[in-house]
């Protein structure tokens, strides 16, 4: 390993910065993500029973102790529960849409570095390249393949490291980008079941209730 990385030459610093680093932040919004999708359905079928028990209350401190936007987002919604439909479904609403930064958060910096690595590893090559035609113009036309070597082995281990390492960053920004997405649906589903319970179910009041009575 040590070999590949002094044959490389100094290119090969910097695209194992950008590897760490790449997977530190995989690794980050990997544990973040998983403990921020819940079994929502469970989740909210429980809150909906506590809030009809006339704990609102409880209700509350479950959703503060509970991790995730789902949580959050069912916390703001009973702390407004009071408010007119309209103003309750934008305060929901906001809520969610303040969540997805959160859930996005460093995203873009690991496209940002499976970006970067293969044009570091073609930069690693352009170099490698470079020092092979200066010895070939130097030393013409006596130039040895063992004088070349140290270019083209800096042109090949740039290239191949820089892929190596992009590869599977791209791989993981994907996976990461998924789960978001399947995150902000939960976010979404629970908005509209919260905003349905609070308007029309809770307590046997809203709306229906209303025209019913």
């Amino acid at each position: 390993m040590w070999e590949l990385m002094v044959k490389g030459g100094w290119i090969m610093w910097p695209i194992l910065a950008c590897s760490i680093a790449a997977a530190i932040l995989f690794l980050e919004r990997a544990f973040h993500l998983h403990r921020a999708q819940i079994k929502q359905g469970d989740f909210l079928s429980g809150i909906y029973t506590i809030v009809n028990r006339g704990n609102m209350v409880e209700a509350v401190s479950i959703c503060d102790q509970t991790p995730g936007p789902v949580a959050h987002i069912v916390r703001t919604g009973l702390l407004h529960a009071d408010e007119q439909h309209e103003e309750l479904k934008e305060t929901i609403t906001k809520a969610g849409l303040s969540e997805i930064p959160r859930l996005e958060k460093n995203l873009g910096g690991l496209l940002t570095l499976a970006q970067i690595t293969p044009l570091l590893g073609l930069l690693g090559t352009v170099i490698g390249l470079l020092r092979v035609f200066l010895i070939m113009e130097q030393s013409a036309p006596l130039a040895e393949i063992g004088d070349l070597s140290a270019g083209i082995w800096q042109a090949l281990i740039t290239t191949a490291t820089g892929l190596c390492i992009a590869i599977p960053s791209f791989a993981g920004y994907n996976f990461l980008l998924s789960r978001v997405e399947a995150i902000t649906l939960d976010m979404d589903h629970a908005a509209g079941e919260l905003y349905r319970f609070l308007v029309y179910e809770r307590n046997g009041d809203g709306e229906q209730g209303n025209e019913s009575a």
